[in-house]
């Protein structure tokens, strides 16, 4: 890969620096519960801008991310998505490369090969401990999105309990209220299961009952579980950042939903969707058992979501992308 900017450490975090500055006594209660936007400082780093994100991109493995491109303007569904790679291009290549097209880029797992975004990771989630005490988090994990102007994420629903902090730019976000008919159960399993890239069905009336609002650089959004959202760019480059949790009751949540997508699935059943909060009793942990016996043979195997990569960065290309023999993610 060609290198145009210097190996260094662009940016970082102090020790006891607040993060979730605009936190207020009222989001503890209302966590978890009912869609919140709180002022952040993730902009303060020095992590985000084109330089420092050129050296990210740059030393990023191949497996910790995503490029894609959205197909043309007004399309309707992910399949309609196509995956590619870096191939030679630099890292500020990337970037001039998503800021002039149709591309999404999320770099996945950064706490894995950037000892900054493991330091700044962990400080978010012991200040969110010392905010919210009543729930504990654990699997922690951080992504960070470049997305082109006008880019758009379709109506979907995440398995964790998840985060998006916005740093540059700006968005639309609806989030939609997480029980049917916006969130119907048996999709939800299909999530849950890997047998769809997390998108349901939409129609255009949800958004008569969605929370809309425009996250603006240094505003962070917060969730309900399964909370269904989309997301809108306005006509300039995004950097956003995504965070993900588990506690005891997401991952039983997770357990009771797996062994259900199983149960109708392959037995034809309408199980019984959990409760929150999630009760332990003997259907619980039958569904847990049949949950992690399926995972560990890893029985949906050939029927999970794959991705096939079929074209790379390349500017002497007529649309900058160039075809590549197909290979799985």
């Amino acid at each position: 890969m060609k290198r145009d900017v210097e190996w260094m450490q662009t940016g970082g975090v102090d020790a006891g620096q607040s993060v979730l500055t605009g936190f207020k006594p009222q989001h503890a209660a209302l966590w978890g519960k009912h869609p919140l936007c709180i002022r952040h400082a993730l902009g303060s780093t020095g992590l985000f801008s084109d330089y420092a994100l050129a050296e990210l991109i740059e030393k990023c493995p191949r497996e910790n991310y995503d490029l894609l491109h959205m197909g043309a303007q007004g399309s309707k569904h992910m399949e309609t998505w196509t995956e590619g790679e870096f191939g030679e291009a630099s890292g500020r290549e990337v970037i001039e490369a998503i800021k002039t097209g149709r591309l999404w880029l999320n770099l996945r797992r950064l706490h894995e090969f950037d000892p900054r975004f493991r330091e700044l990771l962990k400080l978010m989630f012991d200040e969110l401990g010392e905010l919210v005490p009543d729930i504990e988090t654990f699997k922690h994990n951080m992504s960070i999105l470049i997305s082109s102007p006008g880019a758009q994420v379709y109506y979907h629903a995440d398995v964790p309990g998840q985060s998006l902090w916005q740093v540059r730019g700006a968005k639309r976000v609806y989030v939609y209220p997480p029980l049917a008919p916006f969130l119907p159960e048996d999709q939800l399993e299909r999530v849950v299961l890997g047998l769809t890239e997390e998108e349901i069905d939409y129609h255009r009336w949800f958004d008569d009952y969605a929370e809309m609002r425009v996250l603006k650089p240094g505003e962070m959004m917060h969730w309900p579980l399964n909370a269904p959202h989309r997301v809108e760019n306005l006509d300039c480059l995004n950097v956003s950042v995504t965070t993900e949790h588990w506690t005891d009751e997401i991952r039983n949540m997770y357990a009771v939903r797996y062994g259900n997508g199983v149960l109708r699935r392959w037995f034809g059943m309408t199980p019984r969707p959990p409760s929150s909060p999630c009760s332990r009793g003997p259907a619980f942990w039958a569904k847990a058992a049949l949950a992690a016996t399926v995972k560990k043979a890893r029985l949906m195997k050939g029927s999970e979501f794959q991705r096939w990569v079929n074209w790379r960065l390349d500017n002497s290309a007529e649309d900058g992308m160039a075809p590549i023999e197909p290979y799985l993610r």
